[in-house]
């Protein structure tokens, strides 16, 4: 007899294995690297030590990467797909900030929702451009 397969389990399937293609060429050392250079000078002393916080701001830098990558995969404007996603990366940004200003002293708050939404932001932009690549090199 037929099977019956469901259109959402084969999306799902599908989603992932584009995701899976889309992080290989994300490196390990540049999401360290990114998270250095976001938050070191305000956690120097307290935070990086933390292997929580940062493996939080690494899972938040693969979320914001991936979203641009999808985003990206369905072939419009940057701009227009910004608009699309804004209450996901908005989601994202509120969603680190309430973990990492956990982790900081008064002295920091003010600036860090937006260092939160720059790091969220750049990551953004990275799978943006990392699928926009893949797409034009036909790697889809």
């Amino acid at each position: 007899m037929n099977e019956v397969t469901y259109l959402k389990e084969k999306r799902y399937e599908k989603e992932m294995k584009y995701e899976r293609k889309v992080l290989r060429e994300l490196s390990f050392d540049l999401l360290q690297e990114r998270l250095r250079r976001y938050f070191h000078p305000m956690f120097q002393w307290n935070m990086l030590g933390d292997e929580h916080v940062e493996e939080y701001c690494l899972d938040i830098a693969i979320e914001s990467f991936l979203l641009g990558a999808r985003v990206s995969k369905r072939g419009k404007g940057y701009e227009d797909f910004q608009k699309h996603s804004k209450q996901e990366e908005s989601l994202l940004i509120d969603t680190l900030y309430g973990a990492v200003s956990m982790s900081v002293t008064d002295l920091y708050q003010d600036g860090l929702y937006y260092l939160c939404q720059g790091y969220v932001q750049d990551w953004w932009k990275e799978g943006y451009r990392t699928a926009e690549k893949r797409r034009r090199l036909r790697l889809h």
